[in-house]
């Protein structure tokens, strides 16, 4: 397929899957979700056996886009539900991916940034990689991601990472178990080519399947996780708070919350 705002690359059984909008920071558009699950789709049905997912430019992926932000506040809530879904069905679809997933992380990862490479099985980062769940500070919830996030890193570090919405740093994420390794900038790809490498040394049916076994833990769970979920989204997104979280934003200004 042609793709506009993704690259996708295959060869020697790797497929890597390049977030390609860096002059917007490889921002989350409606149309780079609905590309990323076109291209996951496609890489699950070709012969490749591990994929790789990273950014063009200095971001990995910084979060929402600013048109897509500005243009939510108008929306029903049946339009949130339908929008709400699709993001939990694409973090779904990249945590519950058939075959081995590495994420090399090569800047910033914001928001539903840090849900992408964070659903990943292995995310490798670089020492400057800055992660964060910013939702609650501009009136959204997290409560998509919450539902795995809880998972990797139990209640508490979940609550201060979730409920302040404050930025970490690649060693904090490391030590918290969000990655596996931070790896130079220079090599970040040929450390995550030899971890695929490593991978395709193995039985490809047997990693699969190991793989399925371990989200069989929790597939029940989350979805009913996920259902409740994508209502919390969408009802949030009618609040006054949210509006004035989206307006003060982009208007680059201090929040007035209401609570209402």
């Amino acid at each position: 397929m042609n793709y506009k705002t993704i690259t996708l690359a295959r060869s020697n059984g790797i497929a890597t899957l390049t977030l390609n909008r860096p002059e917007k920071r490889n921002a989350v558009s409606f149309e780079l979700v609905d590309e990323l699950l076109q291209a996951l789709a496609e890489v699950a049905k070709s012969d490749s056996q591990v994929l790789i997912v990273t950014g063009a430019g200095k971001a990995f992926c910084a979060g929402l886009d600013l048109d897509n932000l500005k243009a939510l506040a108008g929306k029903s809530h049946d339009e949130n539900v339908k929008d709400s879904a699709t993001m939990a069905r694409l973090f779904r679809s990249i945590y519950e991916f058939p075959k081995p997933t590495i994420a090399a992380v090569n800047g910033a990862a914001i928001a539903g940034g840090t849900g992408i490479a964070t659903m990943c099985d292995f995310t490798l980062a670089v020492p400057e990689a800055k992660f964060g769940y910013t939702e609650v500070r501009i009136g959204f919830v997290p409560a998509i991601v919450s539902s795995f996030l809880v998972m990797q890193v139990g209640h508490k570090i979940a609550r201060d990472l979730l409920m302040t919405g404050r930025l970490f740093d690649a060693a904090e994420a490391h030590r918290f178990g969000l990655v596996n390794e931070i790896v130079a900038p220079e090599k970040l790809m040929p450390r995550a080519q030899e971890l695929a490498q490593t991978l395709m040394e193995n039985s490809p049916l047997s990693v699969r399947a190991t793989k399925k076994l371990i989200n069989g833990f929790i597939r029940e769970q989350l979805d009913r996780q996920i259902a409740d979920a994508i209502e919390d989204n969408a009802r949030i997104r009618t609040t006054a708070d949210f509006r004035e979280g989206i307006s003060s934003f982009l208007e680059k200004r201090k929040p007035v919350w209401t609570g209402k």
